[in-house]
């Protein structure tokens, strides 16, 4: 049996990145001499990579044709997806995964809203 992680139904209802960016506005005015890596939205201090250019490239391509498009993907993510991860970030290290062990989603705050909305109608 599922349960709730408790810690859900304390969520205050603004949106992270605002807060996370305030308490760095302070911490950064309180600590001038520390060094801070930001990993927040809007926080790249690089371009993207070529690979990364020309993989999107190819994918452009691809759903730019009928036979190539594909809509919205399963809420599991796609099977081929799924398949690439497992034989490339997870087999290739040795470790054993299956398919149905891996699920892309598309943002934590949709999952979280979906799992709350979800769990928190059960109780």
């Amino acid at each position: 049996m599922s349960l709730i992680n408790e810690n859900f139904l304390e969520l205050q209802d603004s949106y992270l990145f605002s807060t996370i960016a305030k308490k760095v506005a302070k911490f950064t005015e309180e600590n001038p001499d520390k060094k801070i890596i930001k990993l927040g939205i809007g926080d790249v201090t690089k371009p993207i990579v070529p690979a990364c250019i020309e993989a999107m490239h190819k994918a452009v391509d691809e759903i730019g044709t009928a036979e190539g498009f594909r809509g919205y993907g399963p809420e599991q993510g796609y099977e081929f997806l799924r398949k690439a991860i497992v034989e490339n970030d997870y087999k290739a290290k040795g470790i054993k995964i299956s398919e149905d062990e891996i699920f892309v989603s598309d943002g934590a705050k949709c999952d979280c809203r979906k799992y709350c909305r979800h769990f928190c109608k059960r109780q």
